[in-house]
């Protein structure tokens, strides 16, 4: 049993570790907790050895005590698997979104407890503020690093009982805070990317789960290009690992994914990274998730992102009586991707959001007809 009142996420990165330094400068009674969540699979690829010890020296240089849990068994089946299945079914999905709802929040947050802390703390861009009970979740005052976009399926009783202490500063400023402390993290670059992947080939990655099928390449009108690898490798909008080079009849401009017919195997290209196959004015969702418990009203005007760091969209929104969404934006969105999560803002308070399951792009609203 821990006598911390708040359990630190520390991940041995720079973010985590100023987080638990400004609480125990501010006399909290922290402690760390290291998790583990992707289980070594021999590549070489995996950081998670690194990171404990980073994590571990940090610990040492606040003098606070850490805790450490393998979570990498809740990891597989709340997130992984999910992953996997998405990018089967031809959809891109957004396993940060499921992290944070299904390990974090939940499995770190109920060890928490059982060490017998009220509080976790993370080092994620954003803020919580407890308005009149309500617990909300407001946009990172360091615009650039938001990460409100991927904490959105978090609810009343998660945010009530997290803190986010890096939510009102820059990212420079979170370097130099650790770089005045000592910490051996002011200087450890960002991860970037899927957590599990790192810094390895994303294709051969995901070749080791779902084999490759090589198929078709076609523009919109049928006209076939060449063969593609595997179609679950790509998402709407990639230009990367296309290797078309100059085809006869077209323009040397460069090509770009504009569907997928999982079904058929057939991978769609057009010219031009403002294609018009690449735009859409509405999509539909799964159920959304309320971070209030309910919806502001059963149709109102908010903005809305797509993809994390979007400029927020204005938009429309009809909650259907499934409590799935209709989004109608004011502006045609491009690559609007199937699996990505609509997250809805009014102003710096995030309202929720939900999975994109379908847009009215003319290629997909075309798929979508000859599969029926």
């Amino acid at each position: 049993m821990s006598t911390a009142r708040t359990i630190v996420g520390m991940s041995g990165g720079v973010d985590s570790s100023v987080a638990a330094l400004r609480l125990r400068d501010a006399g909290e009674p922290i402690a760390g907790l290291f998790m583990q969540n992707w289980a070594d699979d021999g590549s070489g690829d995996c950081r998670a050895e690194d990171d404990r010890r980073d994590a571990v020296a940090v610990c040492g240089r606040l003098g606070i005590p850490i805790h450490f849990r393998d979570f990498s068994r809740e990891y597989w089946d709340g997130v992984f698997a999910h992953f996997l299945a998405e990018y089967a079914a031809g959809r891109t999905p957004n396993p940060d979104v499921l992290c944070n709802r299904e390990i974090k929040f939940k499995h770190f947050l109920d060890a928490a407890h059982e060490l017998g802390a009220e509080f976790i703390a993370t080092g994620h861009y954003a803020r919580v503020v407890v308005d009149g009970g309500e617990a909300k979740l407001l946009k990172a005052a360091d615009r650039s690093k938001d990460q409100s976009y991927f904490l959105h399926q978090l609810g009343q009783e998660q945010l009530s009982a997290t803190k986010f202490p890096l939510g009102d500063l820059r990212k420079t400023e979170v370097r130099e805070i650790a770089r005045e402390a000592g910490l051996s993290t002011h200087a450890k670059k960002d991860s970037t990317g899927i957590c599990f992947i790192g810094e390895r080939d994303f294709r051969e990655f995901l070749a080791r789960y779902l084999p490759a099928r090589t198929g078709e390449m076609r523009t919109p009108d049928g006209r076939v290009l060449g063969e593609h690898p595997g179609v679950f490798y790509f998402t709407l909008g990639q230009r990367e690992g296309l290797n078309i080079g100059g085809v006869r009849g077209f323009e040397p401009a460069p090509w770009y994914v504009v569907g997928k017919d999982v079904a058929r195997n057939v991978l769609y290209v057009d010219q031009g990274a403002d294609s018009a196959y690449l735009h859409s004015r509405t999509l539909w969702s799964e159920t959304v998730h309320w971070i209030a418990g309910a919806p502001p009203a059963a149709r109102f005007t908010c903005m809305a992102q797509t993809r994390y760091r979007q400029p927020d969209q204005a938009c429309e929104i009809v909650v259907r009586p499934d409590g799935t969404l209709e989004v109608r934006f004011a502006e045609p969105q491009r690559a609007v991707t199937p699996g990505q999560s609509v997250v809805l803002y009014d102003g710096d308070v995030c309202l929720g959001g939900a999975v994109i399951s379908a847009t009215d792009a003319a290629l997909e609203q075309r798929l979508r007809e000859h599969a029926a």
